[in-house]
């Protein structure tokens, strides 16, 4: 078939690199969200798609927004059998699901049609999910609702972070999208509805939204560090400045390690190889911090330079 590709970020580099290797399909086309500043010169870049696209010199569309005329006639004269999507950004109208003949075909990192929405992962590691997956599924004008063609199961591991598990999803779905592509070619694969019932939704996960309340259970606390890494970075407070988390280690309720024992939520204690930290239930131990303008560090290097008293903590 011939294909329009539409995706942005590093995660849907994989898929975009089966559909070229396939010898049945052609990327005649990638569309792209428009090339964003990144940097210390904030000097605009293309994104991850665009830049794989340029090197197997395959055409890059970059609309401000996917109605625009300009991009709806090149569509058209490009004339797609089908546009398989990973992780585009924008919502596509119905003026431009018309174009290819055979529709849009999302591939989307959940087990529709639980975590419909833009953070699926991030979602399914902070309600503590065992199985994770990725889907495909033809696009229509509701949020993640179309009918399914094809899932691919992940186990969620127990330190997976949303980066862990979304470059693990990237991979198999990326098989499991030209699949897709060689079944709706040849007339193996059918749509099949959704279920009404298992419907979950996945909302974008906000910088506030990251931010550790140590009074919630250790458990909870694990969760939110392991869904927010590498973005948008769990934090806290401390001294008036923002300190990312960027992992830290359960302990057990029953632990009795290095002065973990009666911390309040928040509270710190620092040993000469370990940082405990107090949260509504039993303390955890900090690994990795970055403070503000600063590289990641090892917590007990970072607690070190801080000096941390008896009695110091996080701001709630």
């Amino acid at each position: 078939m011939r294909l329009v590709f539409a995706g942005t970020p590093e995660v849907a580099v994989p898929a975009l690199d089966a559909l070229i290797a396939s010898e049945r399909h052609e990327v005649a086309a990638v569309v792209t969200r428009p090339d964003a500043r990144a940097g210390r010169g904030r000097r605009l870049v293309p994104s991850p798609v665009a830049q794989r696209a340029q090197e197997e010199g395959i055409e890059v569309l970059k609309p401000a927004r996917p109605r625009d005329e300009d991009f709806l006639a090149r569509l058209r004269e490009i004339a797609p059998d089908c546009a398989p999507v990973v992780a585009y950004g924008a919502l596509l109208p119905r003026v431009a699901l018309d174009v290819p003949a055979r529709g849009w075909v999302n591939l989307h990192f959940s087990l529709l049609p639980a975590w419909r929405g833009a953070a699926p992962v991030q979602h399914a590691l902070l309600a503590g999910d065992e199985m994770s997956g990725a889907t495909t599924f033809l696009i229509e004008e509701g949020l993640d609702s179309g009918p399914v063609y094809g899932v691919v199961t992940e186990e969620v591991r127990p330190r997976d972070t949303s980066g862990d598990l979304l470059t693990r999803l990237a991979f198999a779905g990326a098989g499991l999208l030209a699949a897709t592509m060689d079944g709706i070619e040849d007339g193996s694969l059918q749509a099949v509805p959704q279920p009404e019932e298992g419907i979950s939704l996945a909302p974008k996960i906000n910088v506030e939204d990251a931010r550790i309340d140590w009074s919630a259970p250790a458990l909870r606390v694990d969760r939110v560090v392991r869904a927010c890494t590498p973005a948008p970075g769990a934090w806290t407070v401390f001294r008036g400045e923002r300190l990312k988390v960027r992992s830290l280690a359960p302990l057990s309720a029953t632990a009795t390690t290095a002065g973990g024992e009666g911390l309040p939520p928040g509270g710190l204690r620092a040993g000469k190889n370990a940082v405990h930290v107090g949260t509504g239930s039993h303390p955890v131990e900090l690994e990795w911090v970055q403070p503000q303008g600063k590289k990641p560090m090892r917590a007990a290097d970072w607690a070190r330079g801080s000096r941390i008293e008896e009695g110091a903590g996080f701001e709630a």
